[in-house]
């Protein structure tokens, strides 16, 4: 991957993910509502609009950074996410009494680093935002690992954390080869040999090993699906559905969210993953998903 994409590339690129996982997390979402229970088992869509929730507006942060930036600078990261946060998004209550203390002046360093008694967040939130990045640095999908890691510690410090995000950016860079997407092993394959050993990575380490499963219910009983909202109960099966339908934005996110779980995180995640190759969800679902706010940046180095 030796592509040199200009900072306006990288960002259409970004852009795009962040279109597709904010379709994944509001679609996704929808289906926490117990009266769509019947729509999800017929794979039919709910009536619109769809708003997006704490996933969507923590990625248009990471990319409204890479734009101006053109990396990933803590500081601005920690102080987009505190300025941002709409409450009634769906944010976690940890999460959301961190950014409370960064809008007050408090240090997220410091922060960050001292929630759950010092161990830092395991959760899955460092992970739900990041495919963007990934489809920022498409042709460098090392530096993607990294920049995803520099950009968890401003919310999640703990291990599975990091390499939760780690794994997602690597995933969406090496999907978004400008030479073509890979094959479903090779992906996971790819991202199993960018990140750290880990509880995360022996998760991928069994989804690489499914993948001729075709049946989502059993490899999620394995894998997980997010219903303890841990970063290593989240990545694992998102990118195994991921990595089975790089070309079917469709396919790929009824067979997410068919499983239950965190639906919302692991549609956003395969969603920003999926589109980074190429694939896009359908005119109609963009259309009844809410619009992404207007602080979202359109060109590059602004």
């Amino acid at each position: 991957m030796t592509a040199d994409l200009s900072p306006d590339q990288r960002l259409g690129r970004a852009l795009a993910s962040l279109r597709s996982l904010a379709v994944g997390d509001a679609l996704g979402s929808q289906f926490f509502t117990p009266a769509h229970y019947p729509l999800l088992k017929r794979r039919e869509l709910p009536d619109g609009p769809w708003p997006w929730t704490d996933d969507t507006e923590m990625a248009c942060s990471v990319l409204a950074v890479l734009a101006t930036h053109g990396r990933i600078d803590q500081d601005a990261l920690a102080r987009s996410f505190a300025e941002h946060q709409n409450v009634d998004r769906g944010y976690g209550p940890a999460v959301s009494r961190l950014l409370a203390q960064i809008r007050s002046g408090g240090d997220w360093r410091e922060l960050a680093s001292a929630m759950f008694k010092g161990q830092g967040s395991w959760g899955n939130g460092a992970s739900m935002r990041i495919a963007p990045l990934g489809a920022w640095y498409a042709s460098d999908p090392e530096q993607a690992t990294h920049q995803a890691e520099i950009s968890a510690y401003t919310t999640h410090q703990h291990r599975e954390a990091v390499v939760g995000a780690m794994a997602v950016a690597a995933a969406a860079a090496l999907a978004a080869d400008p030479t073509g997407p890979p094959a479903a092993k090779a992906l996971l394959d790819g991202v199993v040999d960018l990140v750290p050993r880990s509880a995360v990575g022996a998760g991928l380490r069994r989804a690489r090993d499914m993948l001729d499963y075709d049946d989502p219910a059993t490899v999620a009983a394995v894998l997980g699906c997010g219903r303890r909202t841990t970063a290593h109960d989240t990545v694992p099966f998102a990118l195994w559905s991921a990595a089975r339908a790089l070309d079917d934005y469709e396919k790929a996110f009824w067979t997410t969210a068919g499983v239950g779980g965190d639906m919302d995180t692991t549609c956003a995640i395969v969603g920003g993953v999926v589109a980074a190759a190429g694939g896009r969800p359908p005119t109609l679902w963009l259309d009844r998903t809410e619009p992404l706010p207007g602080w979202v940046p359109t060109t590059a180095g602004c």
